[in-house]
């Protein structure tokens, strides 16, 4: 339901680019950049942001350095209203988002705003789902953990860095749902601000297993404290990611992945809107960038612009009419 598709290569994304930057787009700089992750630092919004704030200085893309804001809360709704309400003109000004986003959207959760009240930039890259446990736990594999689930739902609770509702959750549902739980709102799951937080607190012994992104999961498996029971992809990812099994390969058909990207407000004029998609084309066609996807997993997903746009709708569509057959919303 989910899939991932690429639109456009990176030498066409590069030429695309340039081929802005050296029209109308010069009628705009940013005078002081600033990306707003809505949750807690640790967490994917807040990868996003600092990942592309530092490639982007590094390119000389953006003047100076990239303010990073950590603004949490109601899994990106508190960001949302400040955007909406408060800086919908501000030019310099962009937001992480992701599949988090979108579904929190689909789902009416951040009340009184809505999709087209914000304009959607681009995507940096696809990120995907991953369910794991402490590294001490003695759960081992993804069926393992179901089994448990199915025979005392209340037993395990799972973590995530969204709402209740939110992506986070929803991935840990579809998992159930594919492995034959009866019923999925059975399944106890705890939000928390961020995905750091959610592993902080699984280290703690507060939770059993964690529903998260393999970005913000990775500095965690790297120090040995995190085991991943599966990745939601449709098959083993390459390079570093080799090791952790798939979902699909211990018998679950789940698939879960998290698009990164960002919106900007809503009121942000064309020349500034040109100047943002054209950053984001020619960063993600940057060997820099490609690097910084093979280090944490990210899957190909390039939309800039009106195909963005089109993507964030379509998710949104899809998201709501999952939520509404698992009972999420009405």
């Amino acid at each position: 339901m989910f899939g991932i598709k690429t639109i456009g290569g990176g030498v066409s994304a590069a030429l695309l680019a340039s081929s802005i930057l050296v029209g109308p787009a010069l009628a705009f700089e940013p005078e002081q950049t600033e990306c707003i992750a809505p949750a807690n630092p640790g967490g994917g919004w807040d990868f996003t942001c600092r990942q592309f704030g530092k490639v982007a200085q590094d390119l000389g893309l953006i003047p100076g350095t990239m303010q990073v804001t950590n603004l949490a809360g109601g899994g990106g709704g508190v960001a949302f209203a400040e955007v909406v309400n408060k800086r919908g003109d501000d030019n310099d000004l962009i937001v992480a988002a992701s599949t988090a986003t979108a579904t929190r959207l689909a789902q009416n959760a951040y009340p009184g705003n809505t999709a087209d009240q914000v304009r959607w930039l681009g995507a940096l890259g696809a990120d995907y789902g991953v369910i794991g446990v402490g590294a001490d736990s003695e759960i081992n594999t993804l069926p393992e953990l179901m089994e448990q689930i199915k025979a005392d739902p209340r037993s395990i609770a799972i973590g995530g860095g969204s709402a209740v509702g939110g992506w986070d959750h929803l991935k840990a549902l579809i998992v159930a749902n594919e492995a034959g739980v009866e019923d999925v709102r059975n399944v106890k799951y705890i939000a928390f601000a961020g995905g750091g937080e959610a592993i902080t607190q699984l280290l703690a012994g507060s939770l059993q297993a964690y529903s998260g992104d393999l970005s913000e999961a990775k500095g965690f498996v790297d120090s040995g404290d995190l085991k991943v029971l599966a990745v939601l992809a449709p098959e083993r990812l390459e390079g570093e990611f080799a090791d952790f099994p798939t979902a699909i390969e211990q018998g679950i058909d789940a698939e879960g992945a998290n698009w990164r990207g960002f919106y900007a407000p809503g009121g942000m004029t064309d020349e500034a809107y040109d100047y943002w998609t054209s950053t984001i084309g020619e960063l993600y066609a940057s060997d820099e960038w490609s690097q910084v996807m093979e280090t944490n997993g990210l899957a190909p997903l390039d939309l800039t612009g009106a195909d963005f746009q089109q993507y964030v709708d379509e998710s949104i569509s899809q998201i709501e009419s999952l939520s509404r057959e698992i009972g999420l919303i009405n």
